[in-house]
C-alpha cells in the first residue's frame, strides 16, 4: 500500500534543502470525528509504545496495583520506555519485590540503558547488559504481574494467544474503536504483538485517555484515571532524563507517550482533543517540531508548556562550533 504522507519539516543547510520529513498527523474531537488531517489518516500505524497506558489497563482495572500497594511512580514504571537511569531500576526492583518476579522472567532480551550516562557507566565498570535495563522491561513486568495474580501461565506471556495479550487486543480495539478487521498483528521489538490500526483509531484512544468521561465502562473509566495520573505525577519515570515526553507531560492537561519509529500519541484534557502523527522515515527528531507547530496552530494556552518544547526545537542549526549554519521549518497547517 502506498503512503500518500505530507511534507511536514524541512531542514535547509546554508541556504539547500538538505532534509525533509514527511508524515501525517490526525486530530480527533469529543465527537470522535476527524477534525484535523494532514496527509492519510486511514494509513495501517503501528502503535508500538504509544500502546503502553492500554496495555496497563486490564492490571490496573482489576485493582492489582492497589492490592500490592504499588505506587504511582511504580503504576507509572509499567507503562514507561524508561532510559535505564538509576531512578528507573530502583523503581523496577521495588515493583520485582512487592509482585514476587524475578528478573529472568522478562522476555524481552538483555540491553545496556538507553540513557548515555547510565550507559557508559555500566560499560566502564565492564558490567553485562540485562533483561532489566531494556525499555520496556516495565511493560514486562506489568504484564507478568497480571498474569500471576490471574493464575496465568508465565512463561508464554509474550505469546499473542496468551489470556494476558487477547486482553490487550481486545482493549486496544475497545479504546480506538478500530474494528478488528482494520487492525494488523506483528512483533515488536521487545518481542510482544504489536498492532497496526488507522491512524484516526491511534488518535481516538488517546482522546479517552485525556477525557475519560468519554469511557462507559466504569471499571475501565477508573483505571484510565489512575494511570493517566501516575504518568503526569510521575513524569519522569515514563521517559527519563533530556526526553520531550518527561517535559510534556509535566502538563497536567496533557496526556502523551511516544513510539519507536517516529510515532506520536497525546491528548488534551480541557481541549477534548486526541492527536496521533507518524513521521515517515522513523525518526524522532522532528517530534518537537511537529508538536509545537499543533500547539500553536491550535491556540494552545498553556504558554509555559510551549516555550519548554520549543527548547526542543530550536530553528536554527548550529555546527560542533555553535555557529548557525541552517535552518528548520515546519510547513505543514492544520
Amino acid at each position: 500500500m502506498e503512503q500518500t504522507d505530507e511534507i511536514l519539516v524541512k531542514e535547509y543547510r546554508g541556504g539547500v534543502l538538505e532534509n525533509v520529513h514527511r508524515g501525517r498527523i490526525c486530530g480527533v474531537g469529543a465527537d470522535k470525528r476527524v477534525h484535523i488531517r494532514v496527509g492519510d489518516m486511514d494509513m495501517p500505524t503501528f502503535w508500538r509504545s504509544c500502546a503502553k497506558p492500554i496495555q496497563a489497563i486490564p492490571r490496573v482495572m482489576r485493582g492489582i496495583d492497589e492490592r500490592l500497594s504499588f505506587s504511582e511512580a511504580e503504576t507509572a514504571i509499567t507503562l514507561s520506555s524508561h532510559r535505564g537511569e538509576a531512578g528507573h531500576i530502583e523503581t523496577l526492583e521495588s515493583l520485582m519485590q512487592k509482585s514476587g518476579l524475578q528478573e529472568a522472567m522478562l522476555a524481552c532480551g538483555s540491553a545496556y540503558p538507553a540513557n548515555s550516562a547510565a550507559r557508559e557507566n555500566l560499560l566502564k565498570r565492564q558490567a553485562p547488559p540485562r533483561p532489566i535495563y531494556h525499555n520496556c522491561s516495565g511493560k514486562h513486568f506489568g504484564v507478568l504481574t497480571l498474569c500471576k495474580q490471574m493464575g496465568w501461565p508465565l512463561d508464554s506471556y509474550w505469546d499473542i494467544s496468551h489470556p494476558a495479550q487477547q486482553e490487550i487486543i481486545r482493549m486496544l480495539l475497545r479504546m480506538s474503536e478500530c474494528s478488528p478487521h482494520e487492525m494488523h498483528v506483528a512483533t515488536d521489538g521487545c518481542g510482544f504483538p504489536v498492532t497496526a490500526m488507522p491512524l484516526k483509531n491511534l488518535a481516538t484512544a488517546y482522546l479517552k485517555l485525556a477525557c475519560p468521561e468519554l469511557i462507559e465502562d466504569e471499571a475501565v473509566r477508573a483505571a484510565v484515571v489512575n494511570i493517566t495520573n501516575a504518568m503526569n505525577r510521575e513524569h519522569w519515570l515514563v521517559s527519563g532524563t533530556g526526553r520531550i515526553t518527561s517535559v510534556f507531560l509535566q502538563d497536567e492537561n496533557i496526556v502523551a507517550k511516544d513510539g519507536a519509529k517516529g510515532v506520536y500519541c497525546f491528548g488534551l484534557k480541557r481541549e477534548k482533543l486526541g492527536f496521533a502523527f507518524k513521521v515517515s522515515d522513523g525518526s524522532d527528531q522532528a517530534w518537537p517540531y511537529i508538536i509545537t507547530a499543533i500547539l500553536t496552530q491550535i491556540g494552545y494556552a498553556n504558554e509555559k508548556t510551549i516555550a519548554e518544547l520549543q527548547k526542543f526545537a530550536p530553528p536554527e542549526i548550529k555546527n560542533d562550533n555553535g555557529k548557525i549554519v541552517g535552518e528548520v521549518q515546519t510547513v505543514f497547517r492544520i
